[in-house]
């Protein structure tokens, strides 16, 4: 997200350039996990693995055609008269087509359009880059669903309440999100660091406590590339996991189906806030009525935020193009701590790292402009989190008035030991043997 989400948002081998497009309008611990899904290449797993697709693909159409036959969408409200023309498209040349159908017809803007069929190219050749023998068949199923979905943005505009609850019925968004982005990560060359302690996490929900995860973030598919690499060891997590969301991932048209699919709390972020000055004062009110949600939510207990406390994705350093977390904003990280504290139930915040921006890069400058340009390649991904970090504990060591600075300092130290763990295992920077941090990496299924 621009401020948060993603959007889970590879493998192989391939020797063609990434593909783009633009459309505008404490110390880490051991063990780390090492993700090992769909690792046969046997032509049985292959037929398994298309015969899915093409399955998923039916049912996303038959609960489409539900939806509509019922007379409602997933918010309730009426439906505007949908084309069939995607869903029932068959092929490549028949997908798109559909754009110049629709475009024709006047339901589909040519810019959008335009967009579509540039992120169709960017997204296949993606896929492709994977090796995989059913690249052809998930491209279709995938794109089919999303640009059905894209079109009926257009034709009825989805609108966000500050606190967005995942639609699952009777379109499952959230499984169309883990559908499409799951093609783009390697998972041979991926990890979860310290499993255990998402267990912990686990049990700390079942007792009715709060967990807030302090976390860099780097792509638009964050959140659907976190739950990727827990639905297997942690679904409860992966399904639940509540997200402080940007503005721009619920405004652009790209990104509304993936972002209706997550649990999100929806903020303007600081770095957007003054792009158009006289909106200023309605995203102040609109961020505080987000915090009274947020404030609601936790009073219930059992409710896991994500929240990327830098306002914004990582960039790379302009001289040496290395990755690393943005610094951490002690404001808002202070604002989470102060809000499970004053919950009435007993929290936890615990430091997450993730590495994942070989998915989808983020621009190399902040934008203003809603359609940025993307690059998607196929890509291992990384996420680790380290044990919780306590502020009485941190608070006690120094001055009072500088105990929040230290705090989010030391939720930002244990991110970045984390990530340079992760970087070294997927770019091997030193070597699958290499210890970082005292952290060894195993793995278990080679």
């Amino acid at each position: 997200m621009s401020s948060t989400l993603p959007l889970p948002f590879f493998g192989g081998t391939c020797t063609k350039a990434a593909f783009s497009f633009s459309l505008k309008s404490s110390s880490p611990l051991v063990p780390f996990q090492r993700l090992h899904l769909f690792g046969s290449t046997s032509r049985t797993t292959t037929r398994i693995r298309s015969s899915l697709f093409h399955s998923l693909k039916a049912k996303a159409t038959a609960e489409l055609v539900q939806d509509k036959e019922s007379g409602v969408v997933a918010t309730g409200k009426p439906v505007v008269e949908h084309s069939r023309t995607f869903v029932e498209a068959r092929s490549e040349q028949e997908l798109l087509s559909g754009l110049r159908k629709e475009v024709d017809a006047g339901r589909l803007p040519p810019n959008v359009a335009a967009g579509m069929e540039e992120v169709y190219q960017n997204y296949r050749n993606a896929v492709f880059q994977s090796g995989d023998a059913a690249a052809v068949g998930v491209v279709l199923s995938n794109m089919t669903v999303a640009f059905d979905h894209w079109l009926l943005d257009v034709e009825d505009p989805f609108v966000f309440e500050p606190y967005h609850k995942a639609l699952r019925e009777p379109f499952d968004y959230y499984m169309f999100g883990q559908n499409y982005i799951r093609p783009l990560i390697d998972f041979r060359n991926s990890y979860v660091g310290n499993l255990s302690l998402f267990y912990e996490i686990e049990e700390k929900l079942k007792q009715g406590h709060n967990v807030v995860l302090i976390s860099n973030h780097q792509t638009e598919a964050d959140p659907i590339i976190i739950s990727l690499l827990l639905e297997k060891t942690n679904p409860h997590i992966a399904e639940n996991m509540i997200f402080v969301a940007g503005d721009r991932v619920i405004t652009d048209p790209l990104c509304k189906p993936f972002s209706m699919g997550r649990n999100l709390l929806c903020v303007y972020s600081k770095k957007h806030m003054y792009d158009i000055p006289e909106l200023a004062e309605m995203k102040r009110k609109a961020n505080t009525r987000s915090l009274k949600e947020m404030a609601l939510l936790l009073r219930g207990g059992s409710k896991i935020v994500w929240i990327a406390a830098s306002g914004g994705r990582d960039r790379p350093d302009p001289f040496t193009e290395e990755w690393y977390p943005a610094l951490f904003d002690s404001s808002s990280v202070d604002n989470m701590r102060r809000l499970i504290e004053h919950s009435g139930t007993p929290g936890h915040v615990y430091p997450l790292a993730l590495l994942c921006y070989d998915i989808m890069p983020p621009p190399r400058q902040v934008e203003k402009e809603i359609g940025e340009k993307r690059i998607i390649t196929f890509h291992g991904a990384g996420l680790s989190i380290a044990p919780q970090i306590s502020f009485p504990e941190i608070a006690a060591a120094c001055e009072e008035s500088e105990a929040k600075d230290a705090y989010s300092q030391a939720l930002y130290k244990s991110v970045s030991e984390q990530y340079n763990v992760l970087k070294s295992a997927i770019h091997g920077k030193q070597g699958l043997e290499a210890s970082t941090a005292g952290v060894s990496l195993s793995q278990p299924w080679n």
